[in-house]
């Protein structure tokens, strides 16, 4: 028989299963890597990952196709790997969008891995909206709303646009369906227990994907994503789901270019004194003085700071 080959796009992706939807049939197909394929300087955990645009080879019905190309990706979202400390980790490739789902209760999501998150969106250029879900929460809770406020304006004043929901009571979820609706191919992540499944069940909702609580004890998410997923969206588009994140390690990036990843930091740099001003303790920053006046919240600064001094050198992440 001769060998058939077809472009598609990863759908699904298990660790040795890869669902692929070719683009001219719209046929998906369970599809192995192929033997032969070579990627190089690849060192991810997963060298396909959702979003990927690929070429399969069919060899006859009895063998499923291969995978024995994957093009170019113009963006991706990539953390270090959770056990493999010199490997990372392709969450999705070929964004339009990310949404960050973040929560200041039950659980309460650190700025600290926001930022993390958003470093990375911005050096892989992914533009980032962020979810805050469970606002309902917040209503009955002044600490918890005042900390609501406090974030939106933050991340608003930094240049990020934020959506406010409850999955549990459907607020804000035409606002949220109408950004999904202005993208092509979205990212739906963000720690487990934030209420990503619920929020998809909203969205499409036959698909019924499985929720889990939150651990009385811990305060801590229950994985119910096993593995990342594009789901069509009725609008048009796609909405990718991914598994829960617990951490996120930052991953070959620079350590001297980490302020030109918080869009704030980086509008003040034209008026320090040095053009390579890290804004750590160099004299006349402007980012420090307007940390000191309260234009840059001193927030988001210790988490530059913290990002800074942290910073793996290993080359494997620079």
């Amino acid at each position: 028989m001769e060998e058939l080959q077809a472009n598609g796009i990863v759908l699904r992706s298990t660790g040795s299963w890869y669902e692929v939807r070719t683009e001219d049939s719209e046929k998906v197909y369970a599809c192995r890597a192929g033997g032969r394929l070579r990627l190089k300087g690849d060192r991810s955990t997963n060298p396909f990952a959702v979003g990927d645009q690929v070429v399969i080879e069919f060899h006859g019905e009895e063998e499923p196709p291969l995978i024995i190309e994957r093009k170019k990706r113009h963006n991706a979202i990539i953390r270090r790997s959770v056990n493999l400390s010199k490997h990372t980790h392709v969450v999705a490739a070929n964004l339009d969008r990310a949404f960050l789902v973040v929560t200041v209760a039950a659980p309460e999501t650190s700025t600290g891995f926001i930022d993390r998150f958003l470093v990375t969106a911005e050096a892989y250029g992914v533009p980032t909206t962020l979810v805050f879900n469970k606002c309902d929460l917040c209503l009955t809770d002044d600490a918890a709303f005042d900390r609501l406020e406090y974030l939106t304006e933050v991340y608003e004043q930094a240049g990020y646009d934020c959506i406010r929901t409850s999955a549990a009571t459907g607020d804000g979820m035409d606002a949220l369906q109408t950004a999904l609706a202005n993208a092509g191919v979205n990212l739906l992540s963000g720690h487990s227990g934030v209420g990503k499944s619920t929020l998809i069940n909203r969205l499409l909702p036959g698909l019924e994907l499985k929720t889990g609580d939150v651990s009385a004890s811990h305060q801590k998410g229950k994985h119910t994503t096993t593995f990342a997923e594009m789901f069509p969206l009725p609008e048009g588009g796609y909405l990718i789901d991914t598994p829960g994140i617990k951490g996120f390690g930052l991953v070959e990036l620079e350590r001297d270019q980490l302020h030109h990843y918080f869009p704030e930091l980086f509008a003040r740099l034209p008026e320090c004194k040095f053009h390579n001003c890290l804004h750590r303790s160099e004299p006349r920053c402007a980012v420090r003085a307007a940390v000191e006046e309260g234009s840059i919240p001193e927030e988001r600064y210790v988490n530059y700071l913290d990002l800074y001094e942290n910073f793996e050198t290993d080359e494997t992440y620079r």
